[in-house]
């Protein structure tokens, strides 16, 4: 399968998705709230976070499906924005899969250093250019199997490059996602990223899972926000249909 290297994505509207979502459901959520009843509402908050936020996409920047990888394990317990400032610095010393994977890892973490867990992210990014170049002719693979194996590569990696870099259906838990589908009552007090995967892709339509998992970060930062003791519902797309549990 060809690799998809542009992050900017345009979204385009599916039809046949806002006709089924016409019929959902407007009542607030409750903790006894049917299956039936939850995937009406959760494509309702698909709808409207789309209209929000149509132009969503990955807010890591990447040019190749194996930089998304180092943005990815460069961004555990860091901001995106300071990523893509070390990224570029690392690419000028260390511009391709083989460059890095031949680097001394001392060198790679004195330049990801300020992204925090130094040594342990020199040592994965290195680990996981070198299998690329030793096992996959510098291709990242395209199964979460293969992605999976990878050092440093987890479930919300892995999908993110499923989705991103391939266009499969993905949901990515990352801390937006799981806060926010809390909130909205798509989840049940579930913070665990891959059962909280699983439950919601009981309830996504699966062409829109990706881009929906984008559109929770935009939300998540833009107007449902961690900071806050409470969120901005004012200013929230879905507060009539969302039951607001903070």
């Amino acid at each position: 399968m060809t690799e998809k290297t542009d992050s900017k994505k345009t979204v385009s509207g599916n039809n046949t998705n806002a006709e089924k979502c016409k019929s959902a459901g407007r009542g607030k959520a409750t903790r006894t709230e049917s299956l039936r009843a939850r995937r009406k509402r959760a494509c309702e908050i698909v709808e409207r976070l789309k209209a929000e936020y149509p132009d969503t996409h990955c807010t890591l920047a990447y040019d190749e499906a194996w930089k998304l990888l180092v943005s990815v394990r460069l961004a555990a317990q860091c901001t995106d924005a300071r990523v893509d400032q070390i990224t570029p610095v690392l690419y000028e010393h260390f511009p391709t899969i083989e460059a890095i994977a031949e680097a001394p890892e001392d060198d790679i973490e004195a330049i990801v250093r300020p992204c925090g867990l130094g040594r342990s992210k020199a040592r994965d990014i290195k680990a996981c250019m070198t299998m690329l170049r030793d096992e996959y002719g510098c291709r990242v693979p395209d199964t979460m199997e293969a992605l999976l194996k990878l050092p440093g590569v987890g479930r919300k990696s892995a999908n993110l490059v499923l989705g991103d870099i391939y266009g499969k259906h993905a949901i990515v838990t990352d801390t937006h996602c799981i806060r926010l589908a809390n909130r909205m009552g798509l989840v049940d007090d579930e913070r665990d990223p891959h059962k909280v995967e699983k439950k919601l892709w009981e309830i996504i339509p699966p062409e829109e899972s990706n881009d929906f998992c984008h559109r929770m970060v935009d939300h998540g930062r833009a107007v449902c926000t961690a900071r806050t003791a409470k969120p901005n519902c004012d200013a929230c797309c879905i507060a009539d249909i969302c039951p607001k549990r903070v």
